[in-house]
């Protein structure tokens, strides 16, 4: 009882006092630690930044920055500081030095009164209601994400919990994956070793076995060259080498260790790379490669290479080039796929995207999303669950925009070309959506989409993938925990000798995404499988797989009843055929009712600040349906997407769009084109090699011509 009115004294002798309280315990729940006995006060959260109004990230007193947390979370950290200041401000306004003669008369007086304790009663009334209402609806395919505190011994004691059922419980499911790979491999290892008994090459069979032994002879006598040019001159060897390269002098070579280092493979044919670090606006420290040429740019010391604040798109450009009268080169970010690092751009030799791009003349950065190899945050540490909690949506509207600023930043571009691989498609789908990030489409020229992943593929329909669909998201983090996904494969990775994991990484990863080496120089297959796997959230994968997101709507953007909807309107055959419950048929019917009220381009995913857009879907892809996508372009579901260039590639698989040995041919120089005509300030920019005559890209309200003949033209250009 006294504890209940000291309580009520304070309240009614100060208002702001019961504010002032809520805020402070509502600003530990969401700080980076307790503040007992005054310790960790810079650490403690100020107020809630919204990025986007679905993405808020949590300042704390010191400037530095904590991952988001769900809406009314933030949303009430808010409200109690605008409360608090309102209060505030109330108490320190000046009344001392106002004299008696001065004031109105006392009716007056009396009337000013009264105005005040109205609106005091107004605003607390706002007040109140914005607390008892919920400040936003949260889209379908993003639920919130869980929320967890700072550290305490109940929250350390769940973290250690889980982490221990997820090491057991994710190791057998790994393991289990892992049998089943190598159970299912053994009818291809019986045929092979049949063939080398009966004295046949048991390759014979594959599309490019020619190219490939001419290619591992060549790399051989490269081999042999290296060892005698050690013994020789430097000098005469790097004149003999650079015969016939265009003068790209390897500073790498001899017998292939295998290792995880992307400047090794670009020294290799006469490139380098430097590593930036990069802060996103929730603070992760993420890593931004960059390829460059040695013989026109100077390397960047370490302090210009760290990290810079959270803050995105401020401060001065820079450019670094030895010759600073020459053109600089037109700026490209790549991005990598799911479970991978962006080294996989890179594992090609010249054949690689990444140096194929940069011997074209592309300023070629390469990006990495989130945790990847080293998980980094300015405040956090792995053990932290927070470290951990984001999925798919943060790493778009977040790590794309951070890399693309930086990239903006190093370059003194306004705009860049964004080249992206599976995931890194799906990421860049989102952050550009009108729901999101629209503005970024503003930073870029064009956005080439790889083995686009918007909807999903039939692998999706797997029994594994079935697995961790059915199970509850309760029940997902206790076999896959709240930290980093399955980390044991990451351990396997540091430990194994490059051969066996280079092949066992195959054989698993062909098991799990159901594709082939049929079109890969299987020579340097080991080399592919050392940038994968890296370190992502159990969360993101939950997203990716668990039961409330894309494995449940198979799609990015859209619920499965709008996107069956509009395939049923469209007359694709399936959408209510697939339809078997009552229930989903009465849903899809209401959609379809609503659908039939709107033009297509109602339900459009992008507005008119999206960028062009350039596709190569891969024919024999079962993990994504990208198909499916281009038959949402083609049908005018997107009337602000230009899409400046689309190729369906009938015999080739997911990985094939970057590993394929003809890639070059099929894409490349195709990508090499778009990019460059596409490109806004062609005038300002060196002519990348085989662009000589690529026209620029000419708008359709140009040209001329309607909707309808742009599109049209888009598609006979494949």
């Amino acid at each position: 009882m006294g504890l209940s009115s000291d309580n009520h004294q304070v309240r009614s002798q100060s208002p702001g006092a019961a504010t002032a309280a809520e805020f402070a315990q509502q600003a530990e729940k969401l700080s980076l630690q307790t503040t007992q006995n005054n310790e960790h006060q810079d650490t403690v959260a100020v107020e809630a930044q919204f990025v986007t109004p679905q993405d808020p990230v949590i300042v704390t007193a010191d400037g530095n920055r904590l991952p988001t947390v769900p809406l009314e979370q933030a949303h009430k950290l808010n409200i109690l500081k605008e409360e608090l200041d309102s209060s505030v401000s109330k108490e320190k306004e000046p009344t001392d030095h106002i004299s008696s003669d001065s004031l109105p008369p006392a009716s007056n007086v009396s009337g000013l009164g009264t105005y005040d304790n109205a609106q005091a009663a107004q605003k607390s009334s706002e007040g109140s209601l914005r607390r008892s209402m919920p400040p936003t609806n949260t889209n379908p395919l993003f639920p919130p994400l869980p929320l967890y505190g700072p550290p305490s011994l109940l929250r350390d004691l769940q973290c250690w919990t889980f982490r221990a059922t997820s090491f057991f419980l994710s190791a057998a499911f790994l393991g289990v994956i892992v049998l089943g790979a190598l159970f299912t491999s053994i009818p291809r290892a019986c045929n092979t070793v049949w063939k080398y008994i009966t004295f046949r090459d048991p390759d014979a069979g594959r599309p490019f076995r020619d190219e490939e032994i001419r290619r591992q002879t060549i790399r051989k006598e490269q081999d042999k060259a290296w060892k005698r040019r050690k013994s020789q001159s430097q000098g005469t060897s790097d004149q003999e080498n650079a015969q016939g390269n265009e003068g790209y002098v390897p500073t790498e070579g001899g017998p292939d260790p295998v290792i995880c280092d992307v400047g090794y493979y670009a020294r290799r044919v006469g490139l380098d790379v430097e590593e930036f670090h990069v802060q996103t606006e929730d603070g992760f420290i993420i890593d931004l490669w960059h390829v460059y040429d040695p013989r026109e740019y100077t390397r960047l010391d370490d302090q210009e290479r760290t990290y810079q604040g959270p803050e995105l798109f401020t401060g001065d450009n820079r450019k670094r080039l030895k010759d600073p009268n020459r053109k600089p080169k037109f700026p490209v970010l790549l991005m990598h796929g799911l479970l991978q690092s962006s080294g996989a751009y890179c594992v090609n030799d010249d054949d690689s995207l990444a140096f194929y791009l940069c011997k074209s003349g592309y300023d070629v950065w390469l990006g990495n999303n989130r945790c990847g190899f080293h998980p980094k945050h300015a405040l956090l540490d792995y053990s932290d669950p927070r470290m951990w909690c984001w999925n798919i949506r943060q790493m778009g509207v977040f790590d794309l925009s951070a890399l693309v600023s930086r990239v903006l930043f190093e370059t003194g571009f306004e705009k860049i070309g964004l080249i992206c691989h599976s995931q890194g498609t799906t990421e860049t789908f989102v952050a550009l959506a009108k729901e999101q990030r629209p503005e970024l489409g503003e930073k870029l020229t064009v956005f080439c989409a790889l083995a686009p992943a918007a909807y999903a593929g039939p692998l999706i329909g797997k029994m594994y993938f079935k697995f961790m669909r059915v199970i509850s998201p309760g029940l997902f983090r206790v076999m896959f925990g709240i930290h980093a996904f399955i980390p044991i494969m990451m351990t396997m990775h540091s430990i194994l000798p490059s051969g066996i994991y280079g092949r066992l990484g195959y054989t698993v990863f062909s098991f799990l995404f159901d594709w082939t080496d049929t079109r890969w120089d299987r020579g340097l297959r080991d080399r592919m499988f050392q940038f994968a796997p890296v370190y992502v959230s159990a969360e993101s994968m939950r997203w990716w797989l668990g039961r409330e997101c894309f494995a449940r709507h198979k799609c990015i953007l859209s619920t499965k009843e709008e996107w069956r909807s509009e395939e049923n309107e469209d007359g694709t055959d399936g959408p209510l055929a697939e339809t078997t419950s009552p229930r989903r048929s009465s849903i899809l019917q209401n959609v379809n009712r609503e659908h039939h009220k709107k033009p297509k381009g109602a339900t459009a995913w992008y507005n008119e600040k999206v960028c062009p857009f350039a596709l190569w879907v891969a024919g024999k892809d079962n993990l994504v349906d990208g198909q499916k996508l281009l038959r949402r372009f083609e049908r005018g579901r997107e009337p602000n997407v230009r899409v400046v260039h689309s190729k369906i590639l009938p015999d080739y698989e997911h990985l094939d769009v970057i590993w394929a040995m003809d890639a070059v041919d099929q894409i490349f120089k195709e990508i090499r084109e778009v990019l460059w005509k596409t490109c806004d300030v062609r005038d300002k920019c060196r002519i990348p090699k085989g662009c000589e005559d690529v026209a620029a890209w000419v708008r359709p309200e140009e040209a001329g011509v309607d909707n309808g003949d742009a599109e049209q033209s888009s598609s006979d250009s494949a």
